[in-house]
């Protein structure tokens, strides 16, 4: 079982900047397809970005282009995600996953995190 540590979540003003971290303690990201997925409140589970580990690139939804950024240490084992000029919208609970896939569909993903919260506020 690979377990998934997120981090950096928290509160926020509307035009505001968190960065998220994602590890997984014993094991290696490097060989994975690494997402961001979030869940606002009352929602289901929604697609906000992944990065390849094959080519590096970077797949973003729509909402968050522009504003989010998903970077990668392989070195430190850590997936990022930084956000910039927050939304209300954006508030939701963040989880980070990995898998075989770079998809869109949160069902291809093998292994989890507990999730972070991230609120912003108007």
């Amino acid at each position: 079982q690979v377990q998934l540590v997120e981090s950096g979540g928290g509160l926020v003003q509307a035009g505001g900047s968190l960065r998220l971290s994602c590890t997984a303690p014993g094991r290696t990201i490097s060989a994975w397809h690494m997402a961001w997925f979030r869940q606002p409140p009352g929602l289901e589970r929604e697609f906000v970005a992944v990065n390849s580990w094959s080519n590096g690139n970077t797949y973003y939804d729509d909402s968050v282009k522009g504003r989010f950024t998903v970077s990668r240490d392989n070195a430190k084992n850590t997936l990022y995600l930084q956000m910039n000029s927050l939304k209300p919208e954006d508030t939701a609970v963040y989880y980070c996953a990995a898998g075989d896939l770079a998809v869109i569909d949160a069902t291809e993903y093998h292994y989890w995190g507990q999730g972070t919260q991230v609120t912003v506020s108007s």
